[in-house]
């Protein structure tokens, strides 16, 4: 084999973890009870859920999604806002072990997208005339082990 054979050889066995293409898939915001709620006063209730998704598009391309849901209530009926972001990623993984590609499709890619949903949240919730929600960021390895051990368990 040639050196050049060899530096080919080589080329195609790196491992590859790219980011082909970063999209918002889903955008929704309610605010079921405007304008009378802009009249409350009170300190509102936040609560945050994300989750995340992968799929397999095919060979080494996979869709990984990141969905972000923010409510804001004033009491248990009374809703501020509903805002949930729903940001996607195209991702190209090749030359590597399956079992690092589940964590990669779990930590690695959610954690590139979540920075991008973060900051739909805090535009759409500040454009629909209510003070900017800063969310924390999110530790995806720590969510992955605890997936992993409640998978375990079960």
């Amino acid at each position: 084999m040639s050196k050049k054979e060899e530096a080919t050889e080589q080329t195609t066995q790196q491992p590859v973890f790219s980011i082909e293409k970063v999209y918002l898939k889903d955008l929704s915001l309610e605010v079921p009870h405007a304008p009378q709620i802009f009249l409350e006063n009170g300190e509102p209730q936040i609560e945050m859920r994300v989750t995340s998704a992968a799929e397999k598009l095919e060979d080494e391309f996979y869709n990984v999604t990141v969905t972000v849901t923010v409510t804001a209530k004033m009491t248990e009926e009374s809703v501020l806002f509903l805002n949930e972001v729903a940001q996607s990623g195209i991702f190209r993984i090749a030359n590597i072990p399956e079992d690092d590609v589940e964590m990669l499709l779990a930590v690695a890619a959610p954690n590139i997208l979540f920075p991008y949903a973060r900051e739909t949240v805090s535009n759409t919730i500040t454009r629909s005339g209510f003070p900017p929600v800063m969310l924390a960021p999110i530790n995806f390895e720590a969510m992955y082990q605890a997936e992993q051990a409640n998978a375990g368990n079960a």
